[in-house]
């Protein structure tokens, strides 16, 4: 019994090791970082689709569609399963969907697509028209419209074509109450006519009108917007544009505001659209 209790007991000790000092590495950090990213891009883009109109969403998709092949590659045919790329020999990336670019070609209508002729008949028509802008705006040094009319212009080019903004103020109506035009606005649909004479392109008219009280039984905005626009094409025919070169007189009503409160007298306005040939 006394040399039993001489053994010493066998004691094994296990050290467990953890990795990253117990917190799983820094592969987390990287994985929650990548989150934070995609949460903040998805943030910016429900900002932007709200805080922008239409038409400025298709200026930034512009913006970053190329408006050049980038590459001449060979191969590829002209349909859907021929081998169809954006960066064939004389094929430009489309812009859009639904047949938006201008005079496209018969097998490419229902695509968008330019042509290298087409881009080329564009940028032309892309100068024209900033001619009119300085002749309208002043930015040549010199202005066809006095500084009184000058304040209700505002004139941008698009794929469309130029657009000629004529809005109206607090204090400068371009309509009386019963839709007849005001002094104004006849004088501005003569400059409009004056600025015609010097492209030959096809114009159209566009009504557009702030919002109107949500408590109204009606809403009578589109009514007054055809009915203003179907009057200023009476006025600048009677300027002297021929009748042949109205191509369209289309009314929006208050769909298309330009400012964030839909109400705003701002959004009362006329658009005027020289159209690409």
């Amino acid at each position: 019994m006394s040399g039993d209790s001489n053994v010493r007991p066998v004691i094994i000790k296990r050290k467990k090791v953890v990795s990253g000092d117990g917190h799983h590495g820094g592969a987390w950090k990287v994985a929650y970082a990548d989150f934070v990213t995609a949460m903040m891009a998805f943030f910016m883009l429900m900002w932007l689709l709200n805080a922008t109109t239409e038409k400025q969403r298709k200026g930034i998709a512009d913006y970053f569609s190329p408006t050049i092949a980038m590459a001449r590659v060979s191969g590829g045919g002209s349909g859907a399963l021929g081998g169809d790329s954006v960066f064939a020999e004389n094929t430009l990336p489309r812009m859009g969907t639904g047949a938006t670019s201008l005079k496209a070609q018969p097998q490419n209508a229902a695509k968008g697509s330019y042509t290298a002729g087409e881009a080329e008949e564009k940028a032309a028509e892309d100068e024209v028209f900033e001619i009119v802008e300085e002749m309208l705006m002043g930015r040549g040094g010199e202005s066809m419209v006095a500084d009184e009319l000058l304040e209700h212009i505002v004139t941008r080019v698009t794929d469309e074509g130029l657009v000629v903004e004529l809005y109206e103020t607090e204090n400068a109506r371009l309509f009386e109450r019963d839709s007849r035009p005001t002094q104004l606005l006849k004088d501005l649909s003569r400059i409009i006519v004056e600025a015609s004479y010097m492209v030959t392109n096809s114009i159209a008219v566009e009504g557009h009108t702030s919002a109107y009280p949500i408590v109204m039984a009606e809403n009578p905005s589109w009514d007054v917007s055809s009915q203003r626009a179907a009057m200023f094409r009476e006025l600048v025919i009677t300027s002297g544009l021929s009748s042949e070169r109205v191509r369209r007189v289309t009314s929006y009503a208050d769909r298309e505001p330009i400012r964030k409160n839909h109400m705003d007298i701002r959004n009362n306005r006329i658009e005027v659209v020289f159209l690409r040939e």
